[in-house]
C-alpha cells in the first residue's frame, strides 16, 4: 500500500519544483520531505529524484506517481468537503495565499474574525504574488488565493478556478512635498513623461503595470529605483529620490514629506478571491470571501 503522505510530498516536489520548496508548502523540513521521498522510493523500488547542479528532477516513474497522488488528493479534498458540507459549519483547515499589500491591509482582520466566529477552522496565511497564488490556487496546494489585476493588464484564471470580486482599490501618484506637482488637485498622465520612477522590481504585478500605463500614454518611464515594499518605496520618494504610484490598501498613513495626488483617470484595480470549482460548496470557502468582502468594503473598497 502507498502511503499518502508521502505521496503528497512527492507532488509538493513537482508543484514547487524543489525540495525546500515543497518543506515550506507542507509546513515541514527539508529533510522531512527527503525521508518522506526515501521511504516512497523503497516501497516502490525505484528512483524518483534525480539530482541536477543544486536542484532535483523527477523520473518518469515520478511523473506517474505525481499523476496518481493528484488523482487522490482531490478525491480526498472532495471527500473532506462533502463532511464539511453535511455538518454545516467551516471546518478543518484552510490556507490563503495573498500578495503583499492584502496580507498586510486586508487579512488581519479577516483571519483574526474566522478565528474568532469559527474555533473548529484552522486558517493559514501564505504571502505570495498575485501569479504566483493563481496557480498555486490552480494546482490545489493552497485553498484560496487573493489576488488583483489591473484595467490594462488583467490577470488570467486558469479552468477550473471559481472567483468572486472583493473590491476595487484607488491608486495615488506619490510625490515629495517639494515637488513641482505637489499641491495639485490632479494630474494627467501625459504629464509624468520627465519623471523619475520608484515602483516594485520587473516581473511584478505593479511593475507591469506602470509600464503599460506610461507607454499606452507615449511616455516611457525612467525607473530609477526598484523596491518590493511600499514602505521602502515611501522612504525614497520623501527623500527626494523620485515619485511612485501606490495603492491605498495596506499603504498606511504617508510619512511626512509626500503628498499624494489625483492621477486623472484614477487608476484602480481589482481585488478577488479564487478558489477551485471543486471546493466551493465548503463553508470554509464561503465564510472567508463573505469576510473577504465585509473586511473589503471596511478598508475602503469600492
Amino acid at each position: 500500500m502507498l502511503d499518502l503522505s508521502r505521496l503528497r510530498a512527492l507532488h509538493a516536489v513537482s508543484v514547487h519544483g524543489s525540495v525546500a520548496g515543497a518543506a515550506t508548502a507542507l509546513g515541514y523540513t527539508p529533510s522531512a520531505v527527503s525521508q518522506q521521498i526515501t521511504k516512497l522510493e523503497r516501497e516502490t523500488r525505484t528512483t524518483l529524484l534525480e539530482r541536477r547542479g543544486r536542484g532535483v528532477s523527477l523520473t518518469e516513474e515520478a511523473l506517474h506517481l505525481v499523476g496518481a497522488a493528484q488523482r487522490l488528493l482531490a478525491i480526498m479534498e472532495q471527500t473532506e468537503t462533502e463532511l464539511e458540507e453535511r455538518r454545516g459549519l467551516p471546518t478543518g483547515r484552510l490556507t490563503i495565499a495573498a500578495f503583499a499589500s492584502a496580507a498586510r491591509g486586508l487579512l488581519p482582520g479577516v483571519l483574526a474574525g474566522l478565528s474568532r466566529e469559527h474555533p473548529a477552522l484552522d486558517v493559514r496565511l501564505d504571502e505570495v504574488d498575485p501569479h504566483l497564488s493563481v496557480d498555486l490556487a490552480a494546482k490545489g496546494v493552497v485553498d484560496l488565493a487573493v489576488a488583483h489585476d489591473w484595467d490594462i493588464a488583467p490577470l488570467p484564471a486558469p479552468e477550473g478556478l471559481a472567483q468572486a470580486v472583493i473590491g476595487l482599490d484607488r491608486c495615488d501618484l506619490l510625490v515629495p512635498e517639494g515637488h513641482a506637482l505637489a499641491g495639485r488637485d490632479g494630474v494627467r498622465r501625459e504629464e509624468l513623461a520627465r519623471e523619475r520612477w520608484i515602483c516594485q522590481p520587473p516581473g511584478t504585478v505593479c511593475h507591469d503595470w506602470l509600464v503599460r500605463t506610461l507607454r499606452t500614454a507615449g511616455c516611457e518611464p525612467d525607473i530609477r529605483h526598484r523596491a518590493e515594499e511600499h514602505h521602502t518605496q515611501l522612504a525614497l520618494v520623501a527623500a527626494g529620490l523620485g515619485i511612485a504610484m501606490m495603492p491605498r490598501l495596506g499603504r498606511g498613513p504617508l510619512p511626512a514629506g509626500v503628498a499624494a495626488i489625483r492621477l486623472d483617470p484614477v487608476p484602480e484595480r481589482r481585488l478577488y478571491a479564487l478558489w477551485r470549482t471543486e471546493a466551493a460548496r465548503r463553508p470554509a470557502i464561503t465564510a472567508a470571501v463573505d469576510a473577504l468582502r465585509a473586511h473589503g468594503a471596511a478598508a475602503g473598497l469600492a
